[in-house]
């Protein structure tokens, strides 16, 4: 059986694997815009499925230079990696009060 962690909301935020960054680096941008915080997991389904990410010696550095490069102005989340019921992922809660937060010089106000 495959673990599940619930659904996404408003201010959680799923991604199958870092393949996705762009996309989350965009989803990050429009929850800080609308909540000013939240939560990004890597390695999990749209619907909370936990199907794991390969996480190599460089993959939490390239999350942490993805935000740091393209999201504006800077936030400094905390990423890391989790084992879900033996499955990695990578998780990054993040906040801000700096609004608006732009994502690839696009200004976000709601998830794509």
């Amino acid at each position: 059986m495959i673990p599940n962690i619930g659904e996404e909301t408003e201010r959680i935020e799923f991604k199958k694997s870092t393949g996705e960054m762009k996309d989350a680096i965009i989803s990050i941008a429009a929850i800080l815009n609308k909540h000013g915080d939240g939560e990004l997991f890597f390695g999990v389904k749209d619907n909370g499925d936990v199907i794991g990410q390969d996480i190599v010696g460089t993959t939490l550095r390239d999350v942490s230079q993805a935000v740091g490069y393209h999201i504006k102005p800077p936030i400094y989340p905390q990423i890391e990696k989790r084992e879900i019921d033996g499955k990695q992922v990578v998780y990054v809660k993040f906040e801000g009060n700096r609004a608006p937060y732009t994502a690839y010089n696009i200004q976000k106000t709601s998830r794509i």
